[in-house]
């Protein structure tokens, strides 16, 4: 009997001590542009440190948040977000995660249907019925004679983009300049601090953009229009660059598309190993186009 008291008294003492975090969506039907509640709590902290999204960039990009408070207390954290939608389906708030301390707390995910009020069949009538307007000439002018211009001037861009790559392509950069370019670029990123500060999803968006802005020029690959898993698909059946490099791109470029859309919060080390490795990868990259270069010597 004594040991029963003994566990409940134990499991009553462990939950009053523990952080509980609650979510409540206000709600899950929504019109276009219409305004929508997320409210997040964690009570019981006990004065410990909670780490998460920052302001304005808890939610996917699906959704604008127009405010995000976030008030901290002793014992309490709350997080009130206020958001709207402006594309019509099914969207999703996936689970958003918090650390505090050392524990990691996940919120619930939901799913918002999102409608045009609008639509709703109505007919609309005009107040009066049409009139026939017989056109000459002159007006036919006036009606489509931007059209006739654009046309024009579509013609004229196209002729002079044919002459420009036939007669007056310049000369591209040779690879060591894009190479200390993009190294100088990698270099202002790690000044800004971001490791240090936690700032992982600036870091992250930052370094990808300058990844592909690099693989774009120095292995004239389509980097900067395609999502990543195309890109690596590419660059696997492109076979220019080096198996060492390709698994660098893939394993950084996944990450950060993690951070951005899912919410998953990176550590210190990992950071500064990723930008540690793309800045490899950048050096590395000459060997792959003199082994390219031998290839097609050969």
């Amino acid at each position: 009997m004594k040991r029963l008291l003994f566990l409940l008294f134990f499991s009553i003492c462990a939950n009053a001590f523990s952080q509980i975090l609650s979510s409540n969506l206000e709600k899950k039907t929504m019109a276009l542009g219409e305004i929508n509640h997320l409210v997040i709590k964690i009570n019981n902290l006990n004065n410990q440190q909670v780490s998460a999204a920052p302001k304005n960039e808890l939610l996917p990009f699906h959704f604008e948040e127009i405010k995000d408070s976030i008030g901290i207390q002793p014992d309490l954290y709350e997080r009130r977000i206020e958001f709207s939608v402006y594309e019509e389906g099914t969207f999703t708030i996936p689970e958003l995660e918090f650390k505090v301390g050392d524990r990691i707390l996940k919120t619930i995910p939901y799913e918002i249907d999102v409608i045009n009020t609008a639509q709703k069949g109505d007919q609309i009538a005009d107040i009066m019925k049409n009139k026939e307007v017989k056109l000459e000439v002159k007006d036919y002018w006036e009606l489509y004679k931007w059209y006739v211009l654009a046309a024009l001037a579509g013609l004229a861009f196209i002729a002079a983009v044919i002459m420009f790559i036939k007669w007056g392509r310049r000369k591209k950069d040779p690879p060591v300049v894009i190479t200390n370019q993009t190294l100088k670029e990698l270099d202002s990123l790690k000044k800004k601090k971001y490791i240090e500060g936690g700032n992982y999803r600036s870091f992250y968006v930052e370094l990808i953009d300058i990844s592909r802005k690099f693989i774009t020029t120095q292995y004239h690959l389509p980097a900067d229009v395609l999502l990543t898993d195309d890109l690596v698909q590419l660059i696997k059946e492109n076979n220019t660059v080096s198996q060492d490099n390709e698994k660098v791109v893939e394993e950084v470029f996944l990450r950060g598309d993690l951070v951005k859309f899912a919410k998953t919060i990176p550590d210190k080390e990992t950071m500064e190993k990723d930008f540690t490795d793309i800045k490899e990868f950048v050096k590395r990259s000459s060997k792959d186009l003199e082994f390219e270069n031998l290839r097609k010597d050969v």
